[in-house]
């Protein structure tokens, strides 16, 4: 999906869930890591993450458009647009938007160690000396299982 398919996309939805024009500009931001969407009040644009776009289909991702198209609406009718706001819970409720975004996709290597002794598991991502450190609930020596 690009730019434009977003923006034709965002348009849609807002008048189709608001009956409302969307006015501003729809992006992808690839520096969106922890979250699907990001409304900006300074300039009323709104930014999404093109991972979960390409990793979930257009039922979840309508959400998503739907939880930023809320802020959006909101704070341009003067009205709580915060999370934590009794207007936007309702809102959001009305046109069935997602209260949270899914979770992202897991992205690089994952090391698996386990302790000999305990047998306990760590997941890390990044990999660790098995020579400099130890178990940390028994002090046992710890070996990678698989990257």
């Amino acid at each position: 999906m690009t730019n434009q398919e977003l923006q034709a996309r965002v348009e849609a939805i807002s008048m189709a869930a608001f009956h409302q024009p969307f006015r501003h500009r729809a992006i992808f931001n690839a520096r969106l890591k922890t979250t699907g969407g990001r409304f900006h009040p300074a300039d009323m644009n709104l930014d999404f993450n093109p991972k979960l776009f390409a990793a979930y289909p257009s039922a979840i991702t309508d959400g998503i458009i739907k939880h930023e198209l809320v802020h959006y609406h909101l704070y341009a009718q003067h009205r709580g647009y915060q999370h934590r706001d009794h207007d936007f819970r309702q809102l959001l409720a009305a046109v069935g938007g997602a209260r949270f975004a899914p979770p992202l996709p897991t992205t690089g290597r994952q090391y698996i160690y386990i302790c000999t002794q305990c047998g306990r598991q760590f997941v890390r991502r990044r990999r660790i000396d098995v020579r400099r450190y130890a178990c940390g609930h028994c002090r046992g020596k710890l070996r990678l299982q698989k990257r």
